[in-house]
């Protein structure tokens, strides 16, 4: 006799619902923000560490006018590099580039700390710099391949606080390695940290994630190279304040325009660019690279004309000037942070700029129009405030561009922003340059000669002036550095139009 079927088994009871994992690999957080951490460390740390010893590389080498070159070297390649490593980290594995560009770092800090002559040094520069280079971009790039959009925010506002520590770091240990160790040991101080981060960049997944094609572009990267010296170049002869220098810069910013020309017929048409014009396409990444130039270049121009307004026009000594700066990086760091939180718990992301810019811009046009009437104290408080609303916008553009980019491009995305943020770096140092020696120039030229002697030797460059003729050149003095303030808030103007205007607002 045929057997009855069996009844229908009763539906499954749902599951409960399980907890979402910290990261798609499940990596804790103590063992990921260590192995990024370093790195990023390392690569902000080296550039502002060099700049102190600078004086005792040139009274050792005996040769003081090639001394920039060791800044400049390092600042071109890690320029070019950053790129090229988010290009191949996407195509063969961010960590094991990350590897390779600390191997680079270390073997080429002790090239640094062995150099006999300033030509060699900045040679073993160069090369440090193909390895910096890929610190910070690969470091960016590995927090979203390891970690969940909505958390990225917290890990971003993380490394930029470290660079920000880094940043004030920098300066105190390299004065301190250079008066008591030498200026070699500043090279020499990289290596534990570099095996270290080796050690714990070792211990990382190795994740299988989306890997995209590659091919060698070497017209490409004969020409980025080509574009990014001449302009870095020329921006730095335009931070002179020599107008016998202006003609070479124009030349140099000429050929700069014409390496990106050919740069972008040959990306067009080559089928693995190097430089992605196809991601810088989308709205939300060219709007989130070019807000990573404006506030590069109000940043690193605030950095570095305040300690020239507090010398020249208040007659401040060093350690007031560093006073003054300590509470900016605190401000930043604070403000990068809290925006990290506040985007990892609610998903919006253009909205903490928008609103940070716009303080920014105002907290200047007050400091143009009541900087001589302020106290020290004063000053310092309105740096950190300043500081806290520009601390809202390196988290914000990291995640935006690698959100809108996709798992197999965080390389590039991550590349694109370190580099808009060092060209706009430079791009908004030689416009405020420009803005305060021209505004000199015009309005009495004698006010520029005596600017120039008080910034190289202090306030005995004005001892021989009469006093109605001082008291004329340091009002045009001052006139000149509400024009650099100003210059400087529109520049946050600039990156708050882009915040208003980015169509990623939500993550």
């Amino acid at each position: 006799m045929p057997t009855a079927p069996d009844p229908p088994p009763p539906p499954a009871a749902p599951s409960a619902p399980q907890p979402a994992a910290p990261t798609p690999a499940g990596t804790p957080f103590k063992l990921i923000f260590p192995s990024i951490m370093l790195p990023m460390f390392l690569a902000v740390v080296d550039q502002t560490i060099v700049a102190t010893a600078l004086p005792a590389i040139a009274a050792s080498t005996g040769q003081i006018e090639r001394a920039p070159w060791v800044v400049i070297a390092y600042l071109i390649a890690a320029t070019v590099a950053a790129p090229v490593y988010g290009r191949l980290g996407d195509a063969f594995g961010r960590r094991r580039l990350l590897l390779v560009a600390l191997g680079v770092f270390l073997v080429t800090s002790l090239l640094c700390a062995a150099a006999p002559t300033i030509e060699t040094l900045a040679l073993a520069r160069v090369l440090q710099g193909l390895g910096g280079g890929g610190l910070m971009t690969l470091s960016q790039a590995l927090v979203g391949e390891a970690v969940p959009p909505r958390e990225r925010a917290r890990y971003q506002g993380w490394l930029a606080g470290v660079a920000v520590t880094a940043n004030s770091f920098g300066p105190v240990v390299g004065g301190v390695l250079t008066e008591h160790f030498g200026w070699r040991s500043i090279f020499l101080v990289n290596l534990p940290i570099a095996v270290l981060a080796m050690g714990l960049v070792l211990r990382l997944p190795v994740r299988k994630v989306e890997r995209t094609a590659w091919a060698s572009d070497p017209l490409g990267l004969i020409l980025f190279a080509a574009f990014v010296t001449t302009t870095l170049l020329s921006l730095e002869q335009v931070q002179r304040a020599n107008f016998s220098a202006l003609p070479f810069a124009a030349a140099l910013l000429a050929a700069a325009a014409l390496s990106l020309v050919l740069l972008i017929l040959q990306e067009r048409r080559t089928p693995s660019p190097l430089i992605p014009l196809g991601l810088l396409k989308q709205p939300a990444i060219w709007r989130a690279d070019a807000m990573a130039a404006f506030h590069g270049g109000a940043l690193v121009s605030l950095i570095t004309f305040l300690p020239v307004y507090l010398g020249v026009v208040r007659g401040a000594s060093p350690s007031t000037m560093g006073l003054v700066l300590v509470p900016l990086t605190i401000g930043i760091g604070t403000g990068s942070l809290l925006t990290g939180r506040l985007m990892a718990s609610t998903g919006y992301t253009t909205v903490f700029p928008s609103i940070g810019l716009g303080l920014a811009a105002v907290n200047l046009v007050v400091l143009a129009i009541f900087a001589n009437d302020l106290s020290i104290t004063a000053l310092g408080g309105m740096m950190f405030w300043n500081g806290a609303c520009m601390g809202t916008v390196m988290a914000v553009v990291q995640v935006t561009v690698q959100s809108a980019a996709g798992p197999g491009r965080l390389g590039e995305a991550a590349g694109s922003v370190q580099f808009s943020r060092s060209i706009g770096a430079g791009l908004g140092t030689a416009v405020i340059a420009t803005l305060l020696f021209g505004w000199l120039a015009l309005h009495n030229p004698e006010a520029l000669a005596v600017f120039s002697g008080l910034a190289q030797r202090g306030r005995d460059a004005a001892a021989s002036l009469p006093p109605e003729r001082l008291a004329a050149v340091q009002g045009d003095i001052r006139d000149a550095f509400r024009v650099v303030f100003l210059g400087i808030a529109g520049f946050t103007l600039g990156g708050l139009a882009l915040a208003l205007t980015n169509p990623l607002r939500r993550i």
